[in-house]
Order: structure tokens, then C-alpha cells, then sequence
């Protein structure tokens, strides 16, 4: 019998969301959640050793006196939510911008990305730590156990470096597991006379120090009018490709400027966003197999009608992933499960469509599903309790969490 270091048993439904490892879910699998009705997990040195009935777990599993047995009676158990597009790392916040927007005023003086700029320069490592660290105990507490996270607030060799340095520490002072990206080319700062310069700039002098530092796995480009035209895109995304980083791409946000043809030229792992697709645009994102990141907080939080059409992208064979998007000017926001009722409720989409979108596909997204995003034998042990005895209830709920417990890498992280 196999010896376990924690068990959990009698869970109403067990998530599993098996199967996907290899391939991410699309179409009509994104509706199967792999349930396991009174279901029970083993773990033993972090990872999943057992999955199945509870009623032949005790015949499978060694249960002896030093392990810790978590009775789930009338609760549901998941993989823990992963978010795969934050902007973790910044200083200041906008909600003078979102006022002067509900109002219809315009605002005055420094806003947008560059406000946040600013004021990131001006913090220093040991704010920009503290607030980073408070941020990452919210989403802790609301079920994200891994978060894919952009530098982008620097728009400096100096400061992008800064902030993918504090990602790179940060995995090791609490429990949420970071992905690094290098998000250089998210606006043009105020000392260059454009983009074509400070596209250069990237390319030249901040891509080369990022890569000797080895500390980022992807590189990201915000491709939109007042950004990054197609062609300053691709140049920054194939540089960075040649450099060993693995391009994703922002684009169709809020207008098609060709960027969606870019990471089908790169095979970019995710094209985010995406509310302003065109059927052209669909058919590039297939022919890259990338991952569609969808964000439905950043049009609920603009006050904008313009969704992205995730029923459109899943029935064109696509697979789609959600992500908070968290930052301080477009979605402040940090519980996954507050987008999963937005994916259900303006997206279209099933809570079962919507809960592999935040498990096993974000997974994808980020290159882990091979370790995270189920729950199968072999895995790495993040699970998440929910309050709640049908995960139809966990968007249904909205806005409230419904976390009862957290495990990450075989740990209670989160209880109560």
C-alpha cells in the first residue's frame, strides 16, 4: 500500500479535470470536469499518489497515525486556480482615472500605464515587495496557487530588471508560484520620441540583459493602437523567440491592428484579450495553437459592452483560459472566482467551461500542465477546498469565496 502524508475524503464532487495533460482542452471536453462523486485524494512528499472513491481509498492508501485525514463531506474539491495574466508588481493606484470615467470627465495630468510607471520608478524594492506580497495573500485566499506575472511597470533597463527580480523572490517568500514574464514593450516611456526607437531599445539593450539574467520564461508585447503596431510586435517577439523566451502577445483589446497574425507567425503559447476579434483573427489564433486568454474583468471594469466571444473561440476548436488580468488602471482584480462568474454570465460560458478555463488550460498557458491544473496521480498537490457541494455554485456565488481550504505542493497553505 501506498503511504500518504494527507488525505482527503467523502468530497461531494472531486474535480479531477483529468486527461489534458498533453493537449488542452477545447470544444466539448472543455465541459468535462472529470467528476468523482464522494471522492478522495492521497498525497504523499507534495505530490498526487491516488485519486478515486472514497470507499476504496483505505484499501489503496496506508492512512496511519501522522496522517493528516481532511473530512470534505459536502464540498467540492478542485486543482488550485491558476491565473495566467497578472500584473503583479506595481506602485500607486488609478482610481482617480476610474472615477473621472464613471463621471465622463477626462482626466487630468499623468495617467494611464505611464502614471503607474512613474510611480513604480519612485518605490523602492522593499515597497514594491510589500505591496506585491499583500496582493499575492488575497489571491492566496481565494484559490490562485499559481500566477503567470509581467514586469511592463518599469519601461527602464534599471526597472524592468528591478521588477523581475522581485518576481524571482517572491516565489520564495509565500506560497503562490510565479511565472516570470518579460513585458518591456507595454508602453513607450515618456523619454523616447516613439515606438520605433523604443522598440530598438528592447531589442538592443533590455532584451540582452534580461536573458544573461535568466530571469523571465516568456516574453510579452502590448500590439495596439497607441502601443505596438504588427510589425514593431513581431520584431520584439522574434528576438526575444531567438533569445529562448517564449512569446505571448496582448492584442485585439480594443482594436484589430494585425496581432493576431503575429502570433500566428510566432506560435505565440497565448494571444490575451482578444475582445475586438475578427473572424480572421480566429483563424490565426487556431493556426498558431496558441491559447486564447480571455479577461472579462477589463470590459466589466471599463463599463464596456465590448466581451470577448468565447463562444465563437470554443466552438472553432480553440482552447480558452481565463485570467484576472490584475493591475491597477484596466481590472483591478484579484479572485479568479469572480471571473468565472463573469465568463458564465457576459462570456457565455458553462461553469464547467469556465472552471477548466482557470485549471488545466491556464496550465497550458503557462507551460505547467504537465505538473499543475489536475488532479491525477504524479501531479504536484495544489488543491483547493470549496465551501460549496456543486461547483455550478462556485460562479453562482458571485463575488463571494467560497475557499474553505488551500493546499499547495501537499501543504496546508490557506484553512477556514
Amino acid at each position: 500500500m501506498l503511504p500518504a502524508d494527507l488525505v482527503i475524503e467523502n468530497a461531494s464532487e472531486l474535480l479531477t479535470i483529468r486527461g489534458a495533460s498533453s493537449r488542452p482542452k477545447t470544444g466539448k471536453s472543455m465541459s468535462s470536469l472529470g467528476i468523482i462523486r464522494d471522492g478522495a485524494v492521497a498525497v504523499s512528499s507534495g505530490k498526487i499518489s491516488w485519486v478515486g472513491a472514497s470507499d476504496r481509498l483505505r484499501g489503496s492508501v496506508r492512512v496511519g497515525p501522522r496522517t493528516k485525514v481532511i473530512d470534505a463531506s459536502g464540498r467540492v474539491v478542485m486543482p488550485g486556480l491558476i491565473d495566467c495574466h497578472t500584473h503583479l508588481v506595481f506602485a500607486g493606484s488609478r482610481e482617480r482615472e476610474w472615477l473621472d470615467r464613471l463621471s465622463g470627465r477626462r482626466s487630468r495630468g499623468a495617467t494611464g500605464i505611464l502614471s503607474t510607471v512613474s510611480a513604480t520608478r519612485r518605490a523602492s524594492d522593499s515597497e514594491l515587495t510589500k505591496l506585491a506580497l499583500a496582493n499575492l495573500g488575497s489571491m492566496l485566499s481565494s484559490g490562485t496557487t499559481t500566477a503567470e506575472a509581467k514586469s511592463g511597470y518599469g519601461l527602464s533597463i534599471r526597472d524592468e530588471l528591478r521588477i523581475l527580480g522581485i518576481l524571482g523572490r517572491l516565489g520564495a517568500m509565500q506560497p503562490v508560484e510565479i511565472v516570470p514574464t518579460f513585458l518591456g514593450a507595454h508602453a513607450v516611456p515618456g523619454e523616447f520620441d516613439g515606438s520605433a526607437s523604443y522598440t530598438r531599445f528592447v531589442i538592443d539593450d533590455m532584451l540582452p540583459r534580461v536573458v544573461r539574467q535568466g530571469i523571465a520564461k516568456y516574453c510579452d508585447v502590448f500590439c495596439e493602437r497607441g502601443a505596438f503596431t504588427a510589425d514593431e510586435s513581431l520584431d520584439i517577439l522574434r528576438a526575444c523567440k531567438a533569445e529562448g523566451l517564449k512569446p505571448r502577445i496582448h492584442t485585439d483589446e480594443f482594436s484589430d491592428i494585425g496581432g493576431t497574425d503575429v502570433a500566428n507567425k510566432v506560435h505565440a503559447a497565448s494571444a490575451d484579450h482578444l475582445d475586438a476579434i475578427t473572424q480572421d483573427g480566429v483563424r490565426n489564433i487556431k493556426a498558431a495553437g496558441s491559447i486564447a486568454v480571455l479577461m472579462p474583468g477589463v470590459p466589466f471594469f471599463l463599463c464596456s459592452d465590448a466581451y470577448a466571444d468565447a463562444r465563437g473561440l470554443i466552438d472553432a476548436g480553440i482552447p480558452v483560459a481565463l485570467a484576472t488580468d490584475f493591475n491597477p488602471g484596466t481590472c483591478p482584480c484579484l479572485s479568479l472566482q469572480f471571473i468565472v462568474s463573469l465568463a458564465c454570465i457576459k462570456l457565455g460560458m458553462s461553469p464547467a467551461e469556465a472552471l477548466s478555463a482557470v485549471t488545466i488550460n491556464a496550465a497550458h498557458a503557462i507551460g505547467m500542465a504537465d505538473t499543475i491544473g489536475s488532479i491525477e496521480a504524479g501531479k504536484q498537490a495544489d488543491i483547493v477546498i470549496m465551501d460549496v457541494g456543486d461547483h455550478r455554485l462556485v460562479p453562482y456565488g458571485i463575488a463571494r469565496n467560497s475557499v474553505r481550504t488551500v493546499i499547495k505542493r501537499g501543504r496546508i497553505v490557506v484553512q477556514g
